[in-house]
């Protein structure tokens, strides 16, 4: 089932629900995920295009998390924590540690890298297979452990 039919599924279910906190983030979502189609002048986006999406409204709100920690606004820290854990529910399963390094080793076999400076080489062919399933900073963080 595509994102946004799950996204319209569950925003029926917090109307009848009232619960306005999912429902203002579905809405939000699923906004983002049209502007995007719009953007790219089709009527739908692929599921690959819908999880990118998701992804940069995640990174989005952990961001400004961070920023909201540092502020000292645990009214607005509670807030997000709570628009994270409803958007990570449409995100798919992340890699585990283990798993991520070894698509990373493979990866790195792959494509022959022996330094650092083959990094860019090896996060593009990697980034497409662990789309979704692993945040860039900590794929970039497992390349850099392997490349010496």
């Amino acid at each position: 089932m595509a994102i946004i039919e799950l996204l319209n599924q569950d925003m029926k279910q917090a109307m009848k629900d009232k619960d306005k906190v999912k429902l203002s983030v579905i809405r939000m979502v699923k906004a983002s995920i049209q502007n995007e189609a719009i953007k790219q002048k089709k009527d739908a986006l692929s599921e690959e295009e819908e999880l990118t999406v998701l992804a940069r409204e995640l990174k989005q709100r952990k961001d400004s998390l961070h920023e909201f920690k540092e502020a000292g606004r645990e009214d607005l820290v509670s807030k997000l924590e709570e628009e994270i854990k409803i958007i990570q529910a449409y995100m798919p399963e992340q890699l585990s540690d283990d798993e991520l390094e070894q698509i990373v080793v493979q990866t790195i076999e792959e494509v022959q890298a022996e330094s650092k400076k083959d990094m860019g080489k090896v996060m593009s062919a990697l980034m497409p297979k662990v789309k979704g399933k692993a945040e860039g900073a900590r794929v970039n963080q497992f390349v850099q452990q392997h490349l010496q």
